[in-house]
């Protein structure tokens, strides 16, 4: 991870090895505490989420700012 991301991040979250629908529930929780334009550094050592995160952020339309697995950063769409 760069440091310059880590600058940028607001919050952090290891999710551990949950996948697929766990972890796309713990992603919106974690979202809905930020504000709009925040970020969250997301950890997952899951094996799926190199193909989920992206889809996630796609359909949600929260921007994904960097995707080095297992590290992620997902910045907060706007209200």
């Amino acid at each position: 991870m760069r440091s310059q991301d880590k600058q940028e991040v607001t919050t952090q979250w290891d999710a551990g090895d949950i996948g697929c629908g766990h972890l796309a529930a713990g992603l919106a929780r974690a979202l809905s505490e930020l504000s709009a334009g925040q970020s969250l550094w997301l950890i997952t050592s899951d094996a799926g989420a190199p193909i989920d995160v992206p889809a996630w952020c796609r359909m949600t339309k929260h921007s994904l700012i960097s995707a080095t697995h297992p590290n992620y950063i997902i910045c907060k769409k706007g209200n």
